[in-house]
């Protein structure tokens, strides 16, 4: 063998340890933070959103987080009521969410809870303020909630529990644009 040939296989040994060096190992990822801001900005961005209170715990419901208080609850699923599932990222979602506000508003309308998923409390608390929605709001961080439902990754997703505790998804239309067409939904 050569001194060329040598030198050539130095190179290649150096260059396979060096590679293998820095592959990257099977590390568990780091779990996500649950948010980036300082409590007294969650506390300050609370207020600012002045959510409705939301409704009591019940026993055997899905835990979540309580978006106004930042209390732990379990929510309920007893009809009639309407659960949309929604993220800060969905422009859909920041459409309908005035909606679904407007329509809650009316007399006699179906129970109200938005569910923030995919998003972190603050950013959610962010634009519920912007937004003026006033709803009583839970975030469902662990997509307990979403997949007790079912409920495809796609967002709006909007389902209805009548009151017998059937449950349907909402799918016509894909996301409200008006009052009236919740109300058409729910009936």
């Amino acid at each position: 063998m050569n001194n060329r040939t040598r030198w050539l296989v130095v190179v290649l040994v150096l260059g396979v340890a060096g590679v293998v060096a820095l592959w990257p190992r099977n590390v568990a990822p780091a779990p996500p933070p649950t948010s980036t801001r300082p409590t007294q900005d969650l506390v300050a961005l609370r207020a600012q959103a002045q959510l409705r209170p939301c409704v009591p715990g019940a026993e055997g419901g899905v835990g979540v987080t309580c978006l106004r208080d930042g209390t732990r609850t379990a929510l309920a699923l007893q009809g009639p009521l309407l659960i949309n599932f929604w993220a800060t990222w969905c422009q859909p979602c920041q459409e309908e969410l005035p909606v679904l506000d407007t329509y809650a508003k009316q007399p006699g309308a179906v129970p109200v809870v938005p569910v923030l998923v995919e998003s972190r409390e603050a950013d959610g608390l962010e634009l519920l303020a912007r937004l003026g929605v006033r709803l009583p709001s839970v975030h469902d961080e662990a997509d307990q909630l979403r997949k007790q439902f079912k409920a495809p990754m796609t967002l709006p997703a909007t389902y209805y529990v009548a009151a017998d505790g059937q449950v349907r998804q909402i799918t016509d239309p894909p996301y409200f644009k008006a009052p009236e067409q919740v109300e058409k939904a729910v009936r």
